[in-house]
């Protein structure tokens, strides 16, 4: 019962410890409606074409996705990148590569939240992109630079 504890009390110390007490996220914006579905792609309808290099690329400047509950976090990521076309309109492949960046949110029971990074490349591209992709708070969605909307 001891080791218990105390290996709780230390997972707690190591969580909270973890956890920026600042937000550091520029891009969010809780007034943002939720964009449009496309039912044949599972994804969202983007026309907006972010001026930004930062947007996407940098984890202060993350695409959040958080428009409907959080358990449906992960199926926004999905349809914010199958909205994606590479620079020619090619099309993307993407995988999930890792988690960054915890910070501050009310929109989770921990109080916390992280980034997702996805790993997304097309054909005749020879070095894959790193994108953010927050799925717990809400912002603009735009098509980051170097890339097309799905056609």
């Amino acid at each position: 019962m001891r080791t218990k504890l105390l290996f709780l009390g230390s997972l707690f110390l190591v969580l909270t410890s973890c956890i920026s007490t600042k937000l550091t996220i520029r891009n969010i914006d809780d007034s943002v409606p939720g964009p449009a579905l496309n039912g044949e792609y599972n994804s969202f309808i983007i026309t907006e074409k972010a001026t930004d290099k930062k947007y996407a690329y940098n984890e202060n400047y993350p695409v959040n996705v958080g428009f409907t509950s959080l358990n449906d976090g992960p199926n926004n990521q999905i349809r914010f990148l199958n909205a994606l076309a590479g620079p020619n309109g090619e099309k993307v492949t993407y995988v999930k590569k890792d988690a960054c960046c915890p910070f501050p949110t009310k929109k989770t029971e921990m109080g916390a939240g992280i980034i997702d990074m996805f790993e997304v490349t097309w054909e005749g591209n020879t070095k894959p992109v790193i994108l953010y992709i927050n799925k717990f708070e809400k912002g603009a969605l735009m098509i980051p630079v170097g890339f097309t909307a799905r056609k």
